[in-house]
């Protein structure tokens, strides 16, 4: 991950440009500003108690940068006017694609439109199935199983746990577990060979997925990625790790698949 004090300074003459900008327009209502991707890159360690704070000063703001401005909000009724009443008005655009491409493809958090709706059809026709909900259901609740039993013990111990990356590994597990039946182990940590692969992806996509918020702030990471160096050259060895363990759980599912149905045939036979 490079510097985020190297791109404060690469960003703050941009961002006095687009204050600038701004300032210069015709006065409308917007949303108070409570601060600036310079401010996010200072407290980038602390990023998500830096936007609560904020979100507990103002409930709704703006965050400048040096090519637009990003609205937050904690109030209730704008969540539920952008994400039901006028869903179709807030898009996420071609540049918020472009930034998670490389990880989410056009996958359902990538995508708008046409490609949106597909991709929501197909998911809500699958969970609509009851056999699935209902091994959907027992899934999550041996999670919540395990999950807690580690609480307690580090609990009983007096032991710091990060939850952030206990639900992080406990979701991913889950999704592995209904989608393809594969044990990923992220939560549970074991020394298996397969779970020591399932632990390497989930580093990288939790690494990645840290590479893709980075983008957001850094107006270098295309030429970064161009030329492979630095925070966009491990970007792709991320990507690539996450690519090779998912298709080959995809491969031997395919396999498996294959000999549960000649199997079958042979017992019709």
């Amino acid at each position: 991950m490079d510097s985020p004090l190297l791109l404060a300074a690469l960003s703050s003459l941009l961002l006095l440009l687009a204050l600038y900008l701004a300032l210069g327009k015709r006065r409308r209502s917007y949303p108070p500003v409570a601060g600036t991707v310079l401010h996010q890159l200072l407290n980038w360690g602390r990023l998500p108690e830096y936007l609560t704070e904020l979100s507990r000063r103002y409930r709704t703001f703006r965050m400048l940068t040096p090519t637009c401005n990003y609205v937050y909000t904690v109030d209730p009724a704008n969540v539920e006017y952008i994400l039901r009443t006028n869903f179709a008005n807030y898009g996420k655009g071609a540049m918020t694609h472009e930034v998670m491409e490389d990880l989410l493809g056009d996958g359902i958090f990538g995508v708008d439109g046409t490609k949106w709706r597909h991709q929501r059809k197909v998911a809500s026709f699958e969970f609509s199935t009851r056999m699935l909900r209902d091994y959907s259901s027992g899934v999550f609740r041996d999670m919540d199983t395990q999950l807690a039993g580690i609480v307690a013990a580090a609990a009983a111990a007096g032991e710091r746990l990060s939850m952030e990356d206990l639900f992080t590994r406990s979701t991913l597990d889950s999704i592995f577990k209904i989608g393809f039946g594969v044990n990923l182990g992220a939560l549970s940590g074991s020394n298996s060979n397969s779970n020591q692969e399932g632990a390497a992806f989930a580093r990288a996509f939790d690494d990645a997925s840290e590479q893709v918020l980075y983008r957001f702030f850094d107006p270098l990471w295309k030429a970064k990625r161009l030329l492979n160096v630095l925070s966009e050259a491990a970007m792709k060895r991320w990507v690539r790790t996450i690519n090779d363990f998912v298709y080959a759980v995809i491969d031997k599912k395919i396999e498996q698949m294959g000999r549960d149905g000649q199997e079958f045939v042979r017992e019709l036979s």
